[in-house]
């Protein structure tokens, strides 16, 4: 398990898992990305409240559910919730066991931290470069 989280490694794995340039997406401490497809406003604020709201994770209800997307463009793996624009890296040295259903409880845990914790640490903010076009 990781001792510390790579922010800059976290920043370069979501720049190549979201390669769509008008994309905003916003990078919480765990590994946790919450997707912007409508961004508009204080984008760290949108997406805080939405993990706020789709974040932590309660078992025996769609917000304990996950599942798991084993990457082509990056080590390791994205664990899914129950809102699509919700996403969470689980990097090949995470969990100690490699099987599906383990991943994904590791993801869903970090989902969880990231949901209670809050902590935002990037912000990708392409809502100009749909206009520079």
């Amino acid at each position: 398990m990781m001792t510390g989280v790579d922010t800059e490694m976290l920043i370069d794995v979501w720049q190549r898992l979201l390669a769509d340039p008008h994309k905003s997406w916003v990078l919480f401490e765990h590994g946790t990305c919450v997707v912007l497809p409508a961004p508009e406003g204080d984008l760290a604020e949108q997406a805080t409240d939405l993990l706020k709201q789709f974040g932590p994770a309660h078992a025996g209800s769609s917000a304990g559910d996950f599942g798991v997307i084993d990457l082509e463009d990056a080590e390791g793996w994205v664990v899914t919730g129950h809102h699509n624009d919700v996403l969470t890296y689980v990097g090949p040295d995470e969990p100690q066991d490699a099987s599906q259903i383990a991943v994904g409880l590791f993801g869903r845990s970090k989902r969880h931290r990231d949901g209670t914790e809050l902590h935002v640490v990037h912000v990708e903010d392409n809502r100009g470069s749909a206009q520079q076009e």
